[in-house]
């Protein structure tokens, strides 16, 4: 997927855990580096200024708990998903009374993590004033007018009212910057489907796109179908 790279540190002993979420990750378009124990996970932490750190908590020479609290303690503010097997609940609250914003469990499901990788990466991005996508704060194609802080979009200066995953498509699309969207690709980002089965989901919501932000839904200018291929923005 073309999206801008966010950088994701993940801080895990497990060699195969490790190589399996950077390639997860970096498929979905982040930078990822991969450090296996917590003194070296805290230094690459404080020199790579990562914009999230997945982190365990059995870590050779430096636990995970105490990584967090040194993190915190030096203020730097960048989300961090515990990633454990220990399942106890005074482990989960201890995280994240230490600052963690989410807590895995060992086992879990890939699409669930990168699910709440990409949740935290949103939430992060709307606090800071800034997007991992890089989105403007404020988009503009034709007489629309997308405005991100304020999760609001207008066309001809009248507010149009989007479903949330109306709002998430179009997003979707015009971060490619006219570069052009399979209809799996969009399935994946904005619904976590993997099944082409329900590749009709896209269609039916482009279509509401279109009537709700096109001139001439019929005869588009700016959300295109690339034959047999899915859908891009043109500005």
């Amino acid at each position: 997927m073309t999206r801008h790279m966010s950088r994701i540190l993940v801080v895990e002993d497990n060699r195969d855990l490790g190589l399996g979420l950077r390639n997860n990750l970096e498929i979905e378009g982040h930078e990822v580096e991969v450090v296996r124990d917590g003194t070296g996970g805290l230094e690459r932490a404080r020199k790579w200024n990562p914009d999230l750190v997945i982190l365990d908590l059995t870590l050779p020479t430096l636990d995970g708990f105490h990584v967090l609290r040194a993190l915190r303690q030096e203020r730097r503010e960048c989300p961090v998903l515990i990633l454990s097997a220990r399942g106890e609940e005074s482990d989960k609250v201890r995280g994240l009374r230490l600052g963690a914003e989410d807590y895995v469990t060992k086992p879990f499901g890939i699409l669930e993590l990168l699910a709440r990788v990409e949740v935290l990466l949103r939430r992060h991005s709307k606090e800071t004033g800034d997007d991992p996508s890089g989105l403007k704060a404020v988009e503009r194609f034709g007489d629309v007018v997308v405005d991100l802080s304020r999760h609001t979009v207008t066309r001809g200066g009248r507010q149009v009212d989007l479903a949330p995953r109306e709002f998430d498509l179009l997003l979707a699309l015009i971060r490619r910057r006219g570069a052009v969207a399979s209809r799996m690709e969009l399935l994946q980002e904005v619904w976590g489907y993997s099944s082409a089965a329900v590749s009709r989901t896209v269609d039916t919501h482009i279509a509401e796109l279109r009537r709700k932000l096109e001139e001439n839904p019929g005869s588009p200018h700016h959300i295109l179908t690339v034959r047999k291929i899915g859908y891009r923005h043109e500005p």
